[in-house]
């Protein structure tokens, strides 16, 4: 065993250990306090599922088809709403570690230094005392680890097993398309043409087994999910609601809070359009970092951890635990701005949410109102970081 290799087990095994210690410490102290959970909904699946009922015929989850397993293990381990969430709370922490072991298998397929290791291994094994509670209480870490496994796959060469394992991650919350075209424009430019196809039909195969048994039991409860969640107004934590709210509060312009969609969300004056103006801007920023082909692994994690933060940042939807799917990417990147920049929009999350979150939707209250916006400027930021020092690295591959 070669002393990097040795060097990067040791640092994943004390990486996880603290990512253990972090998920404990959540149980204490304030972040025990004021929780916002969605394991009762979770639940309502999962015993719905337990007794018998066909999703998206007799129930209507919001959620893919891929999400299932994490409603339904839980379920079939508890007999109670406690035991649900305890359970679950497991799962999750079984996701979590493998997020930081899949962290350290990319760092070492991209020969990272051991500073660079530390340092990335310690903020995924830290992050979340960073963002709180919320990550008890979301199965986001499940999608979040099928994708560091993409990414730790693809970076290895093994690309047919990253795609497989990147569909599995589409299956299971929709977010990690995103990342398809550059996982794609990589394999193309390592391995040429016929492995790329063969590479996008394999992610196909993956996503058609997981949605077609329900299409074919019941295709409009298929489409309602899918339709429920392309339809969002404007969330009261999106940028856009954000600059709404600043405007409230410095120029007095009416806005309007309304629950609807699994979510509360701000109306006023034009947030139809600016939410429709918001995708726009997002999806022109996705295409421009789709278009950079990343020729490396070095540029595969970059443009990857961009795109994945261009979708959250600029998104009509910014829910809290969004910020989970960002920390194995963004960690993986080689500077220490974009890491800086990750911590400190966990950090402005974890300061209003949940603590304040209903002194900002029922008083629009300041100080949330401020901290929301502060948070979302930061992920710009970091995302205008991750383009700079992309650039930089394609400029000096040339």
């Amino acid at each position: 065993m070669s002393p990097r290799l040795r060097f990067t087990e040791l640092a994943a095994v004390a990486a996880a250990g603290l990512f253990l210690l972090s998920w404990g410490a959540l149980h204490t102290a304030w972040y025990d306090d004021d929780e916002i959970v969605d394991t009762p909904v979770y639940e309502t699946y999962g015993t719905a599922i337990e007794d018998g009922a066909v999703p998206y015929r007799d129930i209507e989850p919001e959620y893919p088809p891929g999400a299932l397993p994490a409603f339904v293990v839980p379920a079939l381990l508890s007999s109670d709403q406690e035991g649900f969430r305890y359970a679950f709370e497991w799962l999750m922490a079984l996701c979590g570690v493998a997020a930081v072991v899949l962290t350290a298998v990319t760092l070492r397929g991209l020969r990272a230094t051991r500073a660079r290791t530390v340092a990335a291994l310690a903020l995924v094994g830290a992050f979340p005392l960073l963002l709180g509670s919320v990550v008890l209480t979301r199965f986001d870490l499940y999608p979040a680890a099928l994708v560091a496994g993409a990414v730790a796959a693809l970076v290895h060469g093994r690309h047919r097993l990253g795609f497989g394992v990147l569909g599995a991650a589409v299956a299971v919350k929709l977010y990690p398309v995103v990342l398809v075209p550059l996982a794609l424009a990589y394999a193309w430019r390592l391995r040429g043409r016929r492995e790329a196809i063969v590479c996008l039909a394999v992610l196909a195969a993956i996503v058609s087994a997981a949605f077609l048994p329900f299409v074919a039991v019941d295709p409009g409860g298929v489409a309602h999910s899918l339709g429920h969640q392309l339809s969002r107004p404007l969330q009261i934590e999106s940028l856009g609601s954000a600059l709404y709210l600043a405007a409230h509060q410095l120029a007095g312009i009416g806005v309007e809070v309304r629950s609807g969609h699994g979510s509360q969300n701000l109306h006023a004056t034009g947030t139809a359009v600016t939410a429709i103006l918001l995708s726009a801007i997002q999806v022109v920023a996705l295409v421009w970092i789709w278009l950079r082909r990343p020729g490396s692994a070095e540029e595969l994690v970059r443009w990857s951890a961009a795109a994945l933060v261009a979708f959250v940042a600029l998104g009509k939807v910014l829910s809290p635990q969004f910020l989970i799917w960002l920390v194995p990417a963004v960690v993986l990147v080689a500077a220490a701005t974009p890491a800086l920049l990750l911590a400190g929009a966990l950090l402005l999350t974890q300061l209003w949410f949940p603590s304040r979150y209903w002194e900002l939707v029922r008083d629009l209250d300041a100080v949330p109102a401020g901290l929301v916006l502060a948070r979302d400027v930061v992920l710009v930021g970091l995302l205008l970081a991750l383009v700079r020092d992309s650039r930089r690295v394609a400029a000096r591959s040339r």
